[in-house]
């Protein structure tokens, strides 16, 4: 199993700028997907962008196009969500997750829930107007 710690997260006026860590350690060699997705009060989990770890490509949800990069420090076993032009909207709880063995890129892409087995406890990002 994979062990994951997020921090990065606070309050920021929007337009501003926050970057989102998740530090993984355990049975790290069993994923080869990382993903970051959020859930805001009231409202259903999402996926906000996934890196594939063996390659290093990135997947993007609309939401976070443009504005959001993920990235990795291999060595470290850290992956980066940094996250621009904030919003409103963007105020929920962000959680750091690991995909299950199976997760190829294409699942990577999807970004489905269900398709990662380890999840941090989150780390609360508020942008206020």
């Amino acid at each position: 199993r994979v062990q994951l710690v997020e921090s990065g997260g606070g309050s920021v006026q929007a337009g501003g700028s926050l970057r989102l860590s998740c530090a993984a350690s355990g049975d790290i060699y069993m994923t080869h997907c990382m993903g970051w997705f959020r859930q805001g009060v009231g409202k259903e989990r999402e996926g906000v962008a996934s890196i594939y770890t063996s390659g290093g490509r990135t997947y993007y949800t609309d939401s976070a196009k443009g504005r959001f990069t993920i990235s990795q420090v291999k060595a470290n076993n850290i992956v980066y969500l940094q996250m621009t032009s904030l919003k409103s909207e963007d105020t929920a709880m962000y959680y750091c997750a690991a995909g299950a063995w199976y997760v190829g890129g294409g699942q990577c892409a999807q970004l489905e829930s269900s398709d990662f087995s380890s999840w941090g406890q989150g780390t609360q990002v508020t942008v206020s107007s």
